[in-house]
C-alpha cells in the first residue's frame, strides 16, 4: 500500500492556476484545462480566452448565471467575467496566431523530454480524427504548459524520450503538471519541481519513461 494519494483532475487544475500570474493572457484548451478557469481567483486579473470568441472568460457557471448561449471552444457552458468580450473568430485567432497569449495550457497523450508535445485525436473509438486550433496555440503562444494524468489508465508512462503519437508541436512545452508531479522541461530532462506527498523520486522515475532530474 502507497503511503501517497495523487491528485483528483479538480486538485490539478486548482495546482496549475496557483501558479499563473496576476496579469496574464491564458488560453485553456478543451478537457481538463478548462476547469482551471474554477480556480483562478477573484482577486486576481488573469484574462481567459476562448479560441471561438471569447476573452475574459470565468468559471462554469452556476444554475443563475446559466447562459445556453455562452460556450467555450469545448462547448461547455461558461462565465464572462467583468470587463470580458466577445469577438470574431478570425480576430480570436489573430490573437493566437499574433503572439499575444502569454501561456496556453493543453491536455496531452504523451510529452517528450524535449518538449514535443502529442495531444491530438487519430480517430480511435468514437472521437474525430482533428487537432482542432492546438497546432496554432502551440506556435503562437509564449508558453505551452501541459496538464495530465502522469500515467495511461493501464500504467504506461506519458512522459517519455520520444512521443509515439503524431506530434502537435516539437519542442514547445515548457512545464507539465501531472497527478503526481510539477516538473519542467529542461536539456536535461524533465526536472522535478514538486511531488505530491510521500511520494519519493525513485517511485516517479518508475512510472516516467525517460530520466528525471530531482
Amino acid at each position: 500500500m502507497t503511503a501517497w494519494q495523487p491528485l483528483d483532475r479538480k486538485g490539478m487544475a486548482a495546482r496549475v492556476a496557483e501558479d499563473i500570474p496576476e496579469g496574464w493572457y491564458v488560453n485553456l484548451g478543451i478537457g481538463m484545462p478548462t476547469m482551471i478557469a474554477d480556480y483562478v481567483p477573484d482577486d486576481r486579473e488573469v484574462v481567459i480566452h476562448s479560441e471561438n470568441g471569447i476573452v475574459g472568460m470565468g468559471p462554469a457557471p452556476t444554475p443563475e448565471q446559466d447562459d445556453p448561449w455562452l460556450i467555450n471552444a469545448g462547448k461547455q457552458r461558461v462565465t464572462l467575467r467583468k470587463g470580458g468580450s466577445y469577438v470574431h473568430q478570425a480576430d480570436s485567432f489573430a490573437i493566437i496566431r499574433g503572439g499575444h497569449l502569454d501561456l496556453c495550457v493543453l491536455g496531452a497523450f504523451e510529452v517528450a523530454q524535449n518538449g514535443d508535445i502529442a495531444n491530438w485525436s487519430t480517430g480511435d473509438g468514437d472521437m474525430a480524427p482533428a487537432v482542432g486550433g492546438a497546432m496554432d496555440l502551440s506556435a503562437g503562444a509564449k508558453r505551452i504548459w501541459v496538464i495530465m494524468q502522469h500515467n495511461t489508465r493501464d500504467g504506461r508512462p506519458r512522459l517519455v524520450e520520444r512521443c509515439g503519437y503524431p506530434l502537435t508541436a516539437p519542442g514547445v512545452v515548457k512545464r507539465i503538471y501531472t497527478d503526481l508531479a510539477v516538473l519542467d522541461v529542461t536539456p536535461d530532462g524533465f526536472a522535478v519541481r514538486e511531488m505530491v506527498a510521500g511520494l519519493t523520486l525513485a517511485e516517479l522515475q518508475e512510472r516516467t519513461a525517460a530520466r528525471l532530474i530531482g
